[in-house]
């Protein structure tokens, strides 16, 4: 999943005529506190709501005063991970994303960035999840997979974190049934250790719905 693939639709851009009111007022209707500024198809940069308010530029267009920008921006052919980590970085609700010659094609904005981190995720897709704990040394990733495809079932999604104050990680399974106590029972002959289980599809949403809340204030720090 690449940036060029996830722009959102129907997001205006500003042009330098136009001026803080408008900007403001687009803002409120899409809910974000940033705006690509493009002049001639080249973006210029980002243009934030305090920025507009602190340098009262509401009822001045762009182009008769010089107005701060945030410089950021990622490549149509960047990975989806890229453009999560660039967003965090420079703290906005949404990226400009160019084309090599650095045209402005678009913008991705905060939440239909979430949504597909999401769909990566499976989190749409019923299934039952599975949390492991271990130490890195001992992760097999060729060994989770034959576990559970021994037992007729497959990984939709699997995603690793390090939990604050532990050496050991977990490793959070998604898989495409609900019906795991054979998937659970090698796993534990295995000598794996089982955190949690989901196979409530309520369970498993709440589960989903607070990585999703996690993933927000990460790219909101």
């Amino acid at each position: 999943m690449i940036a060029k693939n996830l722009i959102s639709q129907n997001l205006p851009l500003l042009q330098c005529t136009d001026n803080g009111e408008k900007a403001i007022g687009i803002m409120e209707s899409f809910r974000i506190s940033h705006l690509p500024l493009v002049k001639d198809n080249i973006l210029l940069g980002v243009i934030s709501d305090s920025n507009i308010y602190d340098r009262e530029f509401e009822m001045c267009n762009f182009d008769s005063k010089t107005i701060p920008l945030i410089h950021a921006f990622v490549y149509e052919n960047q990975h989806i991970y890229e453009v999560a980590q660039k967003m965090h970085e420079m703290k906005t609700t949404l990226i400009p994303v160019v084309d090599m010659s650095e045209n402005y094609l678009g913008a991705i904005t905060l939440n239909d960035l979430s949504d597909n981190i999401l769909k990566i995720f499976s989190s749409y897709e019923l299934g039952a999840v599975l949390v492991l704990e271990m130490s890195p040394v001992n992760y097999s990733l060729s060994q989770i997979a034959q576990i559970v495809e021994s037992n007729n079932a497959k990984i939709l999604s699997l995603y690793t974190n390090n939990p604050e104050n532990s050496n050991e990680f977990d490793v959070t399974i998604k898989l495409n049934t609900t019906e795991i106590s054979s998937v659970v029972e090698t796993f534990l002959r295995y000598n794996y250790n089982i955190k949690a289980v989901y196979m409530d599809n309520s369970l498993v949403s709440d589960m989903y719905n607070e990585r999703y809340d996690l993933f927000m204030k990460y790219l909101n720090l």
